[in-house]
């Protein structure tokens, strides 16, 4: 009993591990311009950011910056405005990349200044400690619920690749098949071209008297 509990406490960590999840990434922002990260995400997922300047690196200058947050059709999921911290949270209804954008917008700019961001995805997104209070578990059952969703997150993961997958090689044989018919078009209109040519030439040497 107990090695079966701790083989599925290291698949929990395991598959944990394998999926995409929390990402914290440090921006430079430059006194002008956009700073922009991106997370290709399929459909129904949830994900939940939190940015924050930070001071430390630049205590001459307090700037305060925007965001926005586009979907992979453009639309805007979050906007923000004279922000110093914040945080945007939503489920995704489009498949592919999410473009999250940050630039500098008042009027004291200093030198730039630094940007903190705590991106996470899925199962990372998740309050485990809330779900643990709500719901009364902890522990290896907690464990448990984890590799739940986890292993449920993966399922979802390969269903989205295999249709992606599909859709390639839908797109890669229709592409094939227009190759397929231009060669035969190109090769019937040179069969033509050449046909028109001899026959010119035959009527040429005719004239000529020379056949």
């Amino acid at each position: 009993m107990a090695a079966s509990i701790f083989t599925a406490l290291l698949l929990a960590v395991a598959a944990v591990l394998l999926l995409p999840g929390a990402e914290a990434l440090w921006l430079d922002l430059p006194p002008s311009g956009t700073k922009c990260v991106s997370e290709e995400i399929q459909p129904n997922v949830v994900v939940l950011a939190d940015y924050a300047l930070m001071y430390d690196s630049h205590l001459t200058a307090h700037p305060t910056v925007a965001v926005k947050v586009t979907s992979p059709y453009g639309n805007t999921v979050h906007h923000n405005e004279n922000a110093t911290t914040g945080q945007f949270a939503f489920t995704t209804s489009e498949a592919g990349n999410y473009l999250a954008c940050f630039w500098i917008d008042s009027v004291e700019k200093g030198s730039g200044t630094s940007l903190n961001l705590d991106w996470k995805i899925g199962i990372a997104a998740k309050d485990w400690d809330t779900i643990a209070k709500k719901e009364k578990i902890e522990g290896v059952e907690l464990e448990l619920r984890k590799l739940e969703s986890a292993v449920e997150s993966i399922h979802h993961n390969l269903l989205y690749l295999k249709a992606r997958e599909a859709e390639m090689r839908a797109v890669s044989e229709k592409t094939n098949a227009r190759v397929a018919w231009f060669s035969i078009l190109s090769l019937g209109v040179c069969i033509v071209v050449s046909v028109l040519q001899l026959w010119h030439l035959q009527g040429f040497f005719r004239k000529k008297k020379l056949i």
